[in-house]
Parts: C-alpha cells; structure tokens; sequence
C-alpha cells in the first residue's frame, strides 16, 4: 500500500511528464510575474519538504525564491588584451544557485535560521527554490527538539551548514582523495602555510 507521500514523490521524478507538467506551465507565467522573495502559505513538494525538515507548526515559514540561471556577469573590459584574456565567459559563482537563494531567503527574514530548500521549478531564464525557515525566537520552535537545535545555529546559511552550503564545500565526499576537505578547504590552506 503506497502512502500518499510516495506518489507525490513519483510524479516529481518527472515533472514535465503528466499532471504536474501542465500545472507547472501555468504556475511558471504566475512566479515570474511575482517578486523575487515571495512566502507562501504551504510547501509546493510536501514530501520533499517533510523530508528536509518542515513541519506544520508555528514559527516554521516557507519561501519561494526566484533566482536567474547561468554564470556571474562581467562587463566586458574594451582596453587592449588577447580575447581569451578579458575573464568573460564561463565566470561561475564558487556557490550552487541553490545556496545563493538560501541566503537571499536568510537575508529578506533576518529573524529566521535556514533550514533547508528544495527546487521547485525552472525555465530558461531563471530557477525557483523554496527555502524551509525557522523562526529562532518562537516559543514553538524552542520547545521542538530537532528545530531547536537549528535555531541557536546562528547564520547557519551564511557558514555553509546547510545541505546545499555543505555540498558545495565539498562535504559529501568521505575517505581516500577527501582528506583536504575538511573542516573546510580554507583552514587546510592555512595549515600547509603554518607548516
């Protein structure tokens, strides 16, 4: 007997096939209309929300986050160099799209802590990600043991604690060829200089 979690999880596997494609199409022409940071009233993906951590219960929000696909921008320099010198193309950002989304979200809700995110949805321009928030003062949230303990995490996104931030430094590699990874690429820099 599959639980309903099970099929809303199914029909994300691909959703450009079926009912959550057609409903995808329409809420796409809607997002872009909508500012970039947006709070929405319930998670669009409950499993994957559940998943990461969302509860319904007070001081847990959920926003949706707009962000534009690609690599950085540069302005194109016009004083004399060789083309492949001028640092224009393939100028990619040291974080995921994802992790830039989780700390715009983190930024827009100075009183909440990230939990995790989750991508929603994206077209040729731009991404969406809906971003799991807990406010870090709520009575609710205090009392929660799990959610508690991400609430004293102070600037937890900007640290790179959460899933996205961890995978991004490279932390879900383990063992032989991993062993500069950690604590973080930066603090074994410092290490080979000391020596």
């Amino acid at each position: 007997m599959k639980s309903m979690y099970a099929f809303i999880r199914e029909a994300w596997k691909k959703p450009w096939d079926g009912y959550v494609g057609k409903l995808m199409w329409e809420r796409l022409q809607k997002w872009r209309r909508e500012p970039a940071v947006v709070r929405i009233e319930r998670p669009t993906r409950l499993d994957r929300a559940r998943a990461l951590g969302y509860k319904a219960k007070k001081g847990v929000i959920v926003v949706r986050v707009r962000i534009r696909r690609g690599g950085r921008r540069a302005t194109r320099p016009n004083k004399g160099r060789k083309t492949k010198n001028l640092m224009v193309n393939r100028k990619t950002p040291k974080k995921s799209l994802q992790w830039i989304a989780e700390e715009r979200a983190a930024r827009k809700f100075p009183n909440c802590e990230v939990v995790n995110s989750y991508w929603v949805g994206e077209d040729g321009r731009y991404k969406w990600f809906e971003v799991i928030l807990v406010d870090r003062s709520h009575p609710a949230i205090l009392s929660d043991p799990e959610l508690s303990r991400i609430a004293k995490q102070r600037g937890r996104v900007f640290r790179g604690l959460t899933s996205a931030g961890r995978k991004s430094r490279g932390l879900r590699r383990k063992g032989r060829g991993a062993e500069k990874v950690r604590p973080s690429l930066r603090a074994n820099f410092r290490k080979e200089k000391d020596e």
